[in-house]
């Protein structure tokens, strides 16, 4: 190997060894030790602690005694490369349209972890209403919304099926095999509905959002009680509800799974 092919390949392998070091850290484990961080890349010891103790002076990771975290400048870079695509803001306009077409409360579900989180609201203005609000964390194996998010997402739906799937109501599927049959099914559908598994006598239906990856982002849902939301009721607004969820992956530059 020339000495000129050899001085471009250098910064390459550390970059390659830097980008494992920033790749072990996860919303599970934010915070490592230099020996966590060596078991999770295998890279040499002697390495790891050299880079690291670069990231560190550049603001890349932050160190607070043995512990070592992402650093703030990361987070600069991350919020810049986002800046110009506010989610919610697409989100939002969309979820009251939909609440106004059917009056009942309309959410949009992120997965979190083990559960799902309502990151948006746009809620019905009837009295009798589901107990609803942002930040609500709900079980990702109840609910209309969670079987969507699961249905396309293999990783996030092996790793709920392999654990305790929790009774929220009587109706609430807990037999691993059960749910995985009705994740089958959403994704041949493109949507889901479901009576009672989150709350009793309330219904739910939800359609899939996807990235510029195809990637899923999100799930929006029309909720409310099951007495003005039979099954009928919410079949009857299935292409209402998925052609709006198309709309948002549209607005993002998304595009559906293969």
């Amino acid at each position: 190997m020339s000495t000129e092919s050899g001085s471009k390949q250098q910064p390459l392998l550390v970059l390659a060894k830097i980008t494992e070091i920033l790749d072990a850290f996860s919303f599970d484990r934010p915070s490592l030790t230099l020996g966590e961080i060596q078991q999770a890349t295998g890279i040499p010891t002697s390495t790891v602690q050299r880079l690291v103790t670069n990231l560190v002076s550049q603001g890349f990771l932050d160190r607070s005694g043995d512990q070592i975290r992402i650093g703030v400048r990361m987070a600069y870079w991350a919020a810049t490369a986002t800046k110009d695509l506010d989610v919610l803001s697409i989100v939002n306009p969309v979820l009251k349209e939909v609440r106004d077409l059917t009056g009942e409360t309309t959410c949009f579900f992120r997965p979190e972890q083990t559960y799902r989180v309502c990151v948006a609201l746009a809620e019905t203005r009837h009295a009798l209403r589901r107990d609803m609000y942002v930040g609500k964390v709900i079980p990702l194996n109840v609910g209309s919304a969670s079987r969507v998010l699961l249905a396309y997402d293999a990783d996030l739906a092996e790793k709920i099926l392999a654990g305790t799937l929790e009774q929220v109501t009587a109706d609430s599927i807990t037999e691993a095999e059960t749910l995985r049959g009705t994740l089958v099914r959403a994704r041949a559908d493109g949507y889901a509905i479901t009576t009672g598994e989150r709350e009793t006598g309330a219904s739910g239906l939800s359609a899939p959002v996807f990235d510029s990856a195809s990637d899923i982002i999100g799930a929006v849902t029309i909720s409310g009680p099951t007495l003005r939301m039979p099954l009928s009721q919410c079949e009857n607004w299935v292409d209402l509800l998925v052609s709006h969820a198309e709309q948002i992956t549209r607005t993002l530059g998304g595009r559906y799974p293969a």
